[in-house]
């Protein structure tokens, strides 16, 4: 086993990694940028290292500088997190040239898997199933109009590289098609310097379905059951779930199956996730592969009760997985949502800033993976996630009242967040029931707006300060000074 792991990675997942690093007794290696000084992930490790400014091309992108800080401090394995060079081959490539572990899948696995051209056409060679598309458009505005009326509209173009939302874009009629390629492909080129793309069938109102899978080093192979990931904005998942409300047994079979097969035949090991498109009809289509931990493993582990940080370090110092597909079993229901700096009534647009108070909730069923502490910095260098809260449930619905009791217990003052649109989602009739698709915050909260903040916040910055909450006109005057009980004036928490 491993004595010492170097995290390449920042926020909320490095703290996550080195906490399962030191229950193992696995010392840890933090890194950081001019912007991550002071961040809660740097005193999450024993040892820090400092990378460079605060762009992620001069500092977690940096590869000679991350090998560099591996070299100086005995580190032998590094583990990548999600994001960043998580799933880069490259990458992969020279960590183990410089003679160490990267935890995660073979650079030829992450190869295989990672152009979403390549992967499409692989998985097809396997039956299963993919989505119509053209993957070869042409750059003649003519040919491509022509090539387009094969598929028919709406389309999707997708950059064939890289992931979260990045070069994708809807087109509904045929005008939109040459504009939209260009955006696209512009898109791609500055977020994975390929601005290779391809137009997909667009299916309106389907679900988003992943299958978790883990392997070893020694072809074992196992799938840990599926996550639905439908709630999403921007392309970007904001909630998910485990199980998925409209996958039956026989269903689940099917698509486990597929998985396990892509998986396989790409020689993958370590964790990852294979991710379907599931229509109205009970159809599954081929998505992509996620050669990497993915953001939403709590929810597996709560229904599962396996740490899967634990089993990708293992996985990657050569042991056996020590588990068999019978030895897997699930129970209850899960839950996560992640808690972004963002605006959701002005487009989610990211909202940085000094955290000025931080209230973590607490109670039975609910995890908190957090990256923020009080008066860390939100970085406008970054991803503006926070955290990500995560409930369990004898079933659904205790699953989504504990979640909605995390939500109203924390407190996070300074950037607004999207803690109230979450509450609202979660206590919608249709999400009540399961009723969720890929379009479904287009379709019920395209119109959102907050009902509560400007009073809440106001609260909350009394309580935070000592203040009294009080109106606009003059307060009463009070005879003596102030307990601290009369300074919290009405505030509670959930309020």
């Amino acid at each position: 086993m491993f004595k010492k792991i170097l995290i390449a990675n920042r926020g909320e997942i490095a703290s996550r990694v080195a906490r399962t690093c030191h229950e193992m007794g696995i010392a840890t290696v933090a890194v950081y940028s001019d912007a991550d000084f002071s961040s809660p992930h740097v005193h999450a490790a024993q040892e820090a290292v400092h990378l460079g400014p605060a762009p992620a091309t001069a500092s977690y992108l940096n590869v000679d500088a991350i090998l560099q800080a591996a070299k100086q401090t005995g580190a032998e394995a590094i583990h990548p997190g999600y994001g960043f060079l998580s799933e880069n081959a490259a990458f992969a490539r020279r960590v183990e040239a410089a003679g160490l572990t990267f935890i995660g899948p073979s650079p030829h696995s992450l190869e295989a898997v990672g152009n979403k051209i390549f992967a499409r056409q692989t998985v097809a060679k396997l039956g299963v199933p993919v989505i119509p598309a053209l993957e070869n458009p042409s750059s003649d505005p003519a040919v491509l109009h022509e090539q387009a009326q094969t598929l028919g509209y709406p389309l999707l173009i997708k950059a064939a590289a890289g992931g979260g939302g990045k070069g994708m874009r809807i087109v509904r009629q045929e005008k939109d098609l040459a504009d939209a390629v260009a955006a696209a492909q512009r898109e791609a080129t500055a977020a994975f310097a390929d601005g290779t793309v391809y137009l997909e069938r667009y299916l309106e109102r389907p679900r988003h379905i992943e299958v978790q899978i883990l392997g070893d080093k020694h072809g074992a192979l196992i799938h840990l059951g599926e996550r639905e990931c439908s709630i999403q904005r921007r392309y970007q998942k904001i909630l998910e779930e485990t199980p998925s409300p409209a996958v039956s047994a026989e269903l689940r079979s099917r698509m486990t199956t597929a998985a396990l097969k892509v998986a396989k035949a790409a020689g993958y090991y370590n964790a990852g996730t294979v991710e379907f498109i599931l229509d109205a009809e009970g159809r599954f289509y081929f998505l992509e592969v996620n050669a990497r931990l993915q953001v939403e493993h709590p929810i597996t582990e709560w229904i599962t009760r396996l740490d899967l940080v634990r089993e990708q370090i293992r996985i990657a110092a050569g042991e056996h997985l020590g588990l068999r597909q019978e030895d897997v079993q699930t129970k209850g229901h899960a839950f996560e949502c992640r808690i972004y700096a963002e605006d959701p009534a002005n487009g989610f647009f990211p909202s940085p800033g000094k955290i000025l108070a931080w209230r973590a909730p607490l109670g039975p069923g609910i995890r908190v993976d957090a990256g923020v502490e009080q008066h860390t910095e939100v970085s406008v260098y970054y991803d503006p996630l926070i955290a990500k809260f995560s409930t369990w449930g004898q079933d659904r619905e205790q699953a989504r009242k504990r979640m909605e009791a995390a939500l109203r217990q924390s407190v996070v003052l300074g950037p607004t967040t999207n803690v109230e649109f979450l509450l609202d989602l979660i206590a919608h009739p249709a999400f009540m029931s399961g009723e969720t698709h890929t379009g479904f915050l287009t379709e019920h909260f395209s119109q959102w707006q907050p009902q509560q903040r400007t009073q809440l916040l106001e609260a909350a910055l009394a309580a935070v300060l000592g203040q009294s909450v009080t109106s606009r006109t003059e307060a009463t005057p009070q005879a003596g000074p102030e307990t601290p009980w009369q300074r919290l004036g009405g505030w509670r928490m959930g309020a």
